[in-house]
């Protein structure tokens, strides 16, 4: 039997995503969310870019919300990027990312993997969206999960 999506990280591993989101977010107006689904049928980066929309992330004032994809059964990610970060960061940023993701990935070291994604990813969102004093957290810190 195979390990549903909202399964696949113990409970004290979501917390640890969770907590990872919310410290990333300290010193950034950039957003990131996780969403995990078992199964990814087709593009990983088309169902990430829908998953983007579904959860409203281009909805930021800034347009720089992150989105970690991960199906879990057929061992599919992707990172995508709001506009905002796309003109901002260099061409290499999220393969940078990705690549060291796969080695902990590689490690069945999915949850280390995920808040190294994360933590990578806030400090470089706060180079190019820095924290402001009136900043609010636009987006949800929970991990959604898909219905598969």
């Amino acid at each position: 039997m195979s390990v549903s999506a909202r399964d696949f990280f113990s409970p004290e591993e979501q917390d640890d995503i969770k907590q990872a989101i919310m410290n990333s977010e300290l010193d950034t107006s950039g957003e990131i969310r996780i969403h995990i689904e078992s199964v990814c049928k087709g593009d990983v980066l088309d169902r990430a870019a829908y998953i983007f929309k579904k959860l409203g992330m281009s909805k930021t004032e800034q347009r720089n919300g992150v989105l970690i994809y991960l199906a879990v059964r057929n061992r599919k990610f992707a990172i995508i990027g709001d506009t905002g970060i796309h003109n901002a960061v260099p061409k290499e940023f999220w393969d940078n990312i990705k690549s060291r993701m796969l080695d902990f990935f590689r490690d069945e070291k999915f949850c280390d993997g995920l808040i190294y994604a994360i933590t990578e990813s806030g400090e470089h969102l706060k180079k190019y969206f820095p924290h402001k004093k009136d900043d609010i957290n636009e987006l949800p810190d929970d991990i959604s999960f898909g219905n598969k």
